[in-house]
């Protein structure tokens, strides 16, 4: 059965796209301090606490918007197709 995707929610899209990148970017940061233990060369100690949340919050921002942007296109050229078939236990 093809289904179209014709509108999604902006807030709750973007809500868990949010915490989708910030789980992300937290192994980021800590994969960021390895060089910097093995060079000695220190690295700012903020900016590994401010990526995770800028991340975040642009995340947020960007997923909002382009959820806003879908839902315009898909009401003037349709949304995305995609099939669905029921599943058959065995």
């Amino acid at each position: 059965m093809k289904t179209q995707i014709v509108h999604i929610s902006k807030l709750q899209t973007a809500k868990v796209m949010t915490v989708l990148y910030l789980v992300i970017s937290i192994p980021m940061m800590l994969f960021a301090i390895v060089p910097s233990l093995l060079t000695h060369q220190p690295i700012p100690w903020g900016m590994l606490w401010w990526m995770p949340l800028m991340y975040a919050v642009f995340g947020f921002i960007f997923t909002f918007l382009g959820a806003w942007v879908y839902n315009g296109v898909a009401r003037w050229v349709g949304g995305i197709e995609f099939t669905i078939a029921e599943r058959r236990e065995e």
